[in-house]
Order: structure tokens, then sequence, then C-alpha cells
């Protein structure tokens, strides 16, 4: 049967074609959809995990039980995940067991736009790159056989492009999952060094054996016209080459790491230039010319964002003199600016006035409110990673907390993720920070997904709701309090509380979010322009729900409206209008 999939979700199929068993992650653009789908698939098993680094941990479980496991995450939840990852590489498998990462070149939703190659190379684990939604599901059935043939984890490497464009995909049949059983084996799953040394060395032999086999494999050919210029090339590069230089020949990697260094060179001989394809850092080029090989590449590459058609057909003009072959040409490709921002009625957006207004020192963390980093609101001064605000706010606190507020904010799913640490290091080292979590009962900037606060798991399922206030009083937070997320007064002076309080202080917010687990809505706010003095203080809380009207002052101020259909009512623009200008409709009397 053929089905129009995403790379995500034709992983997904994937799965349940290879009879996995169990299916781990945290929530993370792009890699989110995978464990939703998985999880609609009647007999499936996917879990959220508080942090990918217990997901992979689970996963490591179910393989060491015979079963076969997927673990998936973003680029940046690799980094959480990589200690289990590198001692796992040296034990190897039980069931076959897969990671599928997926990068996010041009940042479309991430800090940064690490390049997770190196990974594989890092952990001397083999690493395979599907280019569309048919080898994303073809590539981890392949990468199955080769964890169970090689004794070894494998990566699947996805990017933003493969996991959520769509292609044709030949759906095959459901496997039935297979559990072999936990075998106790001292010398292979105990690495403490007696052990480990040993498998050291088999993990070297190992790489050896995969290069061997990387050579051979039907995942990396070559598809020869003009021998004018060759390619080397994989992932969705793979897709913009063929499309930009239809007549180049081409050696497809689907295996790229380790790279099949003598059919490379063999390759490059049968041409009269070699060109390396690939997004972000010259992962493929370097290990090329470290063998001699000839090639060139990133420097008419960037190093930066998401390649493209346009972007290659930029670099080839560039490099138009090396050689002489034909490409196809693009016109530039011009899109509407949209800047995000806060949703309309986001209960964040009280705290971060309220924060503004107490000229606080504000460390972020990964959520919709990092958001609150941009104009109007400018409230939020740091952006690390998962959990970081917490300590960053209390290295500010040691060296330089006595001029303004320290004020640390993070999410519900982000502090059960990793801001318990920062919390009991602020307890125990004494310090002067205030930790405002707020708590919207959802995993809401990956698109609402559940997690130990929420009372359901990814299976929908009721399960044991964690008490965020309950396990910050555990940890020893002598001042904890409930903010009033849509009362600004109280917002104010309760974070005005903390801030004097001596000593780490925790304020929790509780208002869900607006989008999910679904659309939460109220009556929409009104301005009445007969009062409206144009004075913008409105603008300046950064609603969407909030333009400027055509009506102006006598001065030539533009007055405030709002837009009906934004509204949800949460007033806070209300709360702020210093001349009350704005108000809900006054319900009509019933006849």
């Amino acid at each position: 049967m053929k089905r129009l999939l995403s790379g995500n979700e034709a992983v997904a199929q994937g799965a349940m074609e290879a009879g996995v068993r169990l299916a781990a992650a945290y929530p993370g653009t792009p890699s989110t959809e995978i464990l939703e789908t998985l999880s609609k698939f009647p007999g499936a098993y996917a879990q959220w995990s508080p942090n990918e680094k217990v997901a992979f941990e689970v996963g490591i479980g179910a393989s060491m039980a015979g079963a076969r496991a997927m673990v998936c995450m973003k680029h940046v939840g690799l980094n959480v995940a990589a200690d289990p990852l590198m001692t796992f590489s040296y034990t190897g498998v039980n069931g076959g067991f897969v990671l599928v990462c997926a990068d996010d070149p041009e940042m479309h939703s991430s800090q940064n736009e690490q390049d997770n190659r190196h990974y594989a190379r890092f952990a001397k684990i083999p690493m395979l790159e599907p280019s569309n939604s048919q080898e994303a599901k073809d590539f981890l059935l392949e990468a199955y056989k080769i964890s169970e043939t090689f004794d070894t984890p494998v990566m699947l490497r996805l990017t933003t492009r493969i996991s959520h464009s769509k292609t044709i995909v030949e759906c095959g049949e459901w496997k039935k999952p297979e559990v072999n059983g936990f075998k106790k084996d001292v010398s292979k799953y105990v690495m403490m060094p007696v052990f480990a040394i040993e498998r050291h060395k088999i993990v070297e032999e190992r790489l050896e054996k995969l290069k061997e086999y990387s050579e051979n494999s039907p995942l990396n050919r070559i598809e020869m016209r003009s021998t004018s210029l060759g390619v080397v090339t994989s992932s969705i590069s793979y897709q913009y080459v063929r499309e930009v230089l239809p007549d180049a020949s081409i050696l497809k990697l689907g295996m790229s790491w380790p790279l099949p260094i003598e059919k490379i060179r063999q390759f490059a001989n049968s041409v009269d230039q070699l060109m390396v394809v690939e997004e972000l850092d010259p992962f493929m080029e370097n290990e090329l010319k470290a063998a001699k090989i000839d090639c060139f590449g990133k420097e008419y590459i960037s190093l930066k964002g998401e390649l493209n058609p346009e972007r290659l057909q930029e670099a080839l003009v560039a490099a138009k003199l090396l050689f002489d072959v034909s490409f196809v040409s693009y016109p530039p490709n011009e899109v509407l600016s949209r800047p995000p921002v806060l949703c309309a009625g986001c209960p964040h957006r009280t705290v971060f006035n309220a924060l503004k207004k107490l000229k606080a020192n504000v460390f972020g963390d990964i959520g919709c409110y990092t958001l609150a980093a941009l104009p109007p609101l400018g409230a939020l001064h740091s952006c690390i990673c998962m959990g970081a605000s917490i300590g960053n706010a209390i290295g500010v606190d040691l060296v330089d907390g006595s001029k303004q507020p320290v004020v640390a904010v993070i999410g519900d799913s982000t502090f059960l993720h990793s801001g318990l640490t920062g919390v009991m290091d602020a307890v125990y080292n004494k310090s002067n920070v205030t930790v405002i979590i707020l708590d919207n009962r959802a995993t809401a900037m990956t698109g609402g997904q559940n997690h130990p606060g929420t009372g359901f798991t990814l299976m929908g399922e009721p399960t044991h709701q964690a008490d965020i206030a309950a396990i910050v009083k555990a940890l020893g937070v002598p001042h904890v309090a409930e903010l009033d997320a849509l009362n600004f007064d109280h917002t104010v002076e309760t974070i005005r509380e903390a801030v004097n309080t001596p000593g780490p202080s925790v304020l929790i917010t509780q208002e869900p979010c607006r989008l999910f687990p679904k659309k939460l809505g109220g009556t929409p706010y009104q301005v009445d322009l007969e009062i409206c003095n144009g004075c913008g203080v409105c603008f300046k809380i950064g609603c969407p729900a909030l333009f400027a009207s055509e009506e102006t002052t006598a001065k030539g101020l533009r007055k405030a409206e709002i837009d009906q259909t934004a509204c949800v009512g949460c007033d806070l623009c209300a709360q702020l209008c210093p001349v009350d200008a704005i108000m809900a409709p006054v319900p009509q009397e019933v006849k």
C-alpha cells in the first residue's frame, strides 16, 4: 500500500514494520511527530520520558532485554543523552537499537544548528542518512539489521526537511515485536574499567568491519552521468543536487559513517572534478581531504543555515570557473517575514510585564516564554539550554546579585526535564535567586505534549501527576508561593516579595496554555475609541490581538483596537490601560 507520509511518519511506519517493542523520546522539533504517530498505531508502545537521557536509558534497557528499541530526539537532545550513548557504544546491544536524531539547520526551532554527524564519529557507531520519506522507512529497517549484525547502536540522522516534507512511501506489513529476554553478561554490560578496556578493543574491531560493510553497502550508490563533475552528497542535499545539477554524476551516501573512502576514491578518479555538497559542517569533505582525495565544496557552500536549490545555485555560480557543467537557475525566493510572538491571552505575558516593571535580570530557558526576549516585551536576558536558567541565575547572583533582582524563568516541562538539580543547587548553596515556574500543563512549544506534570502518558493513559510545589518544598526551598498569572498587580507584588526574601524562592503559575490540550477562549474585550488617548501602553504588552486603529487623536496618535477573532479575554490590556478605555462588552439583556 502506498501512502503520502512525512519523514517522521515514515519512521513510525518503519518502526512497526521492524517490530519495535519500545520507543521513547522527549518531544523536540523536528522529531516530535515520530512518537506521536507511533502512539496512535494499535499495538504500539511509545512513551515520553522526562528528558532525552532517561529516554535513551529506557531504550538501552529494552535492548538489553532482547527487544528492538528506538529512541528519538532533536539534535540538542542528544547532548543530554550523550553520556549513555558513549558507553552504550561499548556494551553493544541485545535487541536492535536505533537512535533517531533530527538536526535543525537554519534553527527553525532551536538555539543552535550543531551538526550531529560528529556524534556518530565520536561514539564510533554507524550512521544512516535518508533523503526522502521512503528511505526514512527503509533505512530504519536496515538500521536494525546493522545493529544486530554488528552488535551496535545505530544512528538514523534526519534533518528538518526530511522530517517534515512528504513523499510517497510503499508501506509493508507490521511485524509482531519479539522479546528474547535479558541475559546476564557482566563483562558486556558492566562498564567498570576492567571490562571497558576489553570492550573498547571490540569497538575498534567493529569499526573496521563497519568500514568494509560501508564500502559494499547498497545504501551508497553511484549515479554516473557527465564525467565533467562528480558530486558526493547525502540526506536532503542529494535532492537539491539532482534538481540543480541534473547532468552531474553523483555518489549518494546513505551510510555516511563510516565513510566508504575507497568507493569515493574510485568515484573521484572517474570524474574531472569532485564536489562535496553537504549542509552545515564539512564533515565528509574533511574526511576526504584527510584521505588525500582532491575535492572542494565549503569554499562556496556556507557553513551556516539550510541548503536549498537557490543557495546551491549561488555556490555553483561562485565556483563556475572550476568546471563546465550547466545547472538550473532559480529566481530569488522572497517570503514575507512573520516574527514569532506569544499567543493572545498567553498567561506568560503578565509575568514578563511584571518582571519588566521590576527591572529584574531575567534568565530564561527553552520554551514559548523565550519569545519574551523580543520587542516589545524585552524582558528575558538569556537562553542557553534546557534547565540552564536556574544555574545562570545562581552564577549571576553570586558575583553581581546585589544590584538588581535575579530571576530564573522556566516552564513546567523543562523544570521536570532538567530544572530540579538547579533548584537543589540554589538551596544547597543558599542563593538569593527567585525561580518562576510557568506551569501551563503542557510541553507547549512543541505542540502541547504530555509530561509527568500533566497526569497523562503519551498513550493517553491517566497516570500520577507530579506535584511541582511539593517537589520544590521537598528540595528545601523555604519560600514557595503561587502566582496569579492573570492578575498583574498581584504578580508584581508577589515577585517583589520573593526577590526581597533572603534565600531561594520559587513562584509557580498554574494557568493552562491557551492552545493545548484544547483551545481556550473567552469573551473578547473591546476598546472605547472615545476614551482611548493613543498612549500606546497596551501595545507594549506584545499581544497579537491588539493593533493600531485608523482613528487618531488630536495629536495624531494612533488609537488601539482589538481583533475580536484573536482576543481570548485575558484582560491584561484592560488592567494596564491608564484611562480605562478597554473593557468587556456589556452583556445584552435576553428577551
